[in-house]
């Protein structure tokens, strides 16, 4: 399954966010052990460090930075993608990058802790919550269809 992880599930796991760390921390380890391909987009580097180097220190931020770029594919803003995101419907212009870039990349799910920001289409907005039930809930069907 091909999955964006918007910067705020990212942030949730990197700054252990509660209540929603544990579904986040979730989707970054399906990510990590390979069990989702898991893209973000590059523009997430930025405001991440940004955050990290405001709220804890230059040097955590790199180290989150580099967590970052092993774990996860990036996908760059491109000309098409912001020309896409400028002209998109939604309000908020960073998640017209994510969603576009998600588009980009042919993602089934566009993972946030907003889903609300983004339009409906053929990428399936949804939280980390309701990410990990989706995802279990196919595996559930796979492994019946396995046992008939």
């Amino acid at each position: 399954m091909i999955v964006l992880v918007d910067t705020n599930v990212l942030l949730d796991v990197l700054a252990r966010r509660e209540p929603h760390y544990q579904a986040s921390a979730q989707v970054w380890t399906l990510a990590e052990c390979g069990e989702i391909t898991a893209f973000i987009s590059a523009i997430s580097f930025n405001h991440i460090y940004y955050i990290l180097r405001k709220a804890e220190s230059k040097t955590a931020a790199y180290n989150a930075l580099k967590l970052l770029r092993n774990v996860f594919e990036s996908v760059a803003p491109d000309a098409k993608i912001i020309n896409q995101a400028i002209d998109s419907a939604c309000d908020d212009f960073e998640d017209a990058i994510q969603f576009h870039s998600a588009v980009r990349v042919g993602a089934h799910v566009l993972i946030t802790r907003n889903p609300n920001d983004f339009p409906q289409s053929s990428v399936a907005i949804a939280t980390p919550e309701e990410f990990l039930k989706i995802r279990a809930e196919h595996h559930a069907a796979t492994d019946h269809e396995e046992d008939a």
